[in-house]
């Protein structure tokens, strides 16, 4: 427990985190790689050049001082935190070393208003929040490991298949190398892939949402191809899709994930947007076997990056009503007539095709701007916060400008 003095002192430099968090947390990260360069085959590079990382450690940082008497409200960020943390692999023993250059970096950017006091203070606290998230994540490699077909850090497995979806999707199929049984998942999770390219000093771990419903013998994965190679964000993806051939083998951590379709019998509707389709298929799916009442609504560009068109139109589901949205259709969309809206997701669209239902759940995945259009259009539409369940690819960001 933290005494007084040293929650009184964490809350007093709230202010101090608002103004000046993306600076403390950009060096922190340059700092922390300079002397540890091995921690960069856990962390995603891209997100680190694009500064979401730094954004998103910010934001737990301001988060947990401003709740630092109450670290049981954050409790939810930290189990989602943990499930990345435990799916890339983070030990007991990094925690040390990301508290020892947080510290620097406060001690660094604030200079002399970071007194002894204010340093002690959060030295003390970081141990009190990095005990939480090894606790939870120790639980979450204990509970990977043993469910039936599980497994505690990395496995081998076989890419079965490859299948085009769409112009910029292909879907993986994996295997274990081995021949065992794999842990099952609730529909909407993600597993943690790990490739070493050729050329590049360091591996590259990204999380990719599981697009079949569970139970089949196989992961399947659905990967975008990014435009540009060279980008960070398409360092992976273009390597999966040109570099990785049907036999070659992939290092896999078991299914994670706090975003997944909740059991019950309430309505649910599910929004994605390009390539976010991909848990909310596994969920579309799932949603057939327990005969629920579903709306499906996807948005994408057109019909030549729309990825399971085919798969969704001739899914066996009693209870399915599906809209599809086309922001720019091809002149084969219009002659074919396979999408219900041009344009985008909009309030006054859903108003016209959802009843509404006060009992349903809302679950959304895509872009960050579609993820911010439908959360806003929900909203207006009167859905409650807890009814809306949503995902990021990436570090999660506010889908709407904080209140202070």
């Amino acid at each position: 427990m933290l005494s007084s003095n040293t929650i009184a002192t964490i809350k007093s430099t709230v202010p101090v985190l608002e103004v000046h968090g993306n600076e403390i947390t950009k060096r922190f990260y340059d700092m922390l790689f300079t002397n540890h360069p091995e921690l960069l085959n856990i962390f995603n590079h891209a997100n680190q050049k694009q500064g979401r990382q730094q954004q998103a450690l910010a934001n737990a940082v301001y988060a947990a001082a401003k709740h630092i008497d109450q670290l049981e409200s954050i409790l939810p960020v930290v189990k989602q935190v943990a499930h990345k943390h435990r799916s890339l692999g983070v030990k007991p023993e990094h925690y040390p070393i990301v508290g020892e250059y947080l510290l620097k970096a406060i001690k660094d950017v604030l200079g002399d208003a970071a007194t002894e006091e204010i340093l002690r203070a959060w030295e003390e606290a970081y141990g009190v929040i990095a005990g939480v998230f090894i606790d939870v994540e120790q639980e979450m490699y204990a509970e990977a490991a043993q469910q039936p077909g599980g497994w505690r850090n990395e496995r081998t497995f076989v890419v079965d298949r490859k299948e085009q979806e769409s112009d910029v999707i292909t879907s993986f199929y994996l295997k274990p190398v081995d021949g065992g049984a794999i842990a099952s998942f609730n529909p909407g999770q993600y597993i943690s892939v790990k490739v070493e390219i050729p050329g590049d000093e360091f591996t590259h771990i990204r999380q990719y949402s599981l697009s079949d419903e569970p139970g089949k013998p196989y992961y399947r994965i659905s990967v975008k191809k990014e435009e540009n190679p060279t980008n960070p964000d398409g360092i992976v993806s273009n390597f999966l899709h040109e570099g990785v051939k049907e036999g070659d083998s992939l290092s896999v951590t078991a299914p994670a994930g706090d975003f997944y379709l909740e059991e019950g019998t309430n309505p649910i509707v599910l929004l994605s947007g390009g390539v976010g389709i991909t848990p909310l298929m596994s969920m579309l799916k799932a949603s057939a076997t327990q005969d629920r009442d579903t709306t499906f609504i996807h948005a994408a560009i057109n019909g030549n990056v729309r990825a399971f068109d085919k798969e969704v139109r001739e899914l066996n589901h009693s209870s399915l009503n599906s809209y599809t949205c086309y922001e720019s259709p091809t002149s084969e969309d219009r002659s074919i007539g396979l999408f219900d809206k041009e344009g985008y997701v909009t309030s006054d669209w859903l108003k016209g095709i959802l009843d509404l239902n006060p009992e349903a759940h809302y679950y959304f995945c895509g872009p960050l701007p579609f993820m911010k259009a439908v959360r806003e259009a929900l909203e207006q539409l009167g859905v409650k916060e807890e009814q809306m369940h949503y995902e990021f690819f990436g570090p999660a960001v506010a889908l709407k400008p904080a209140i202070h």
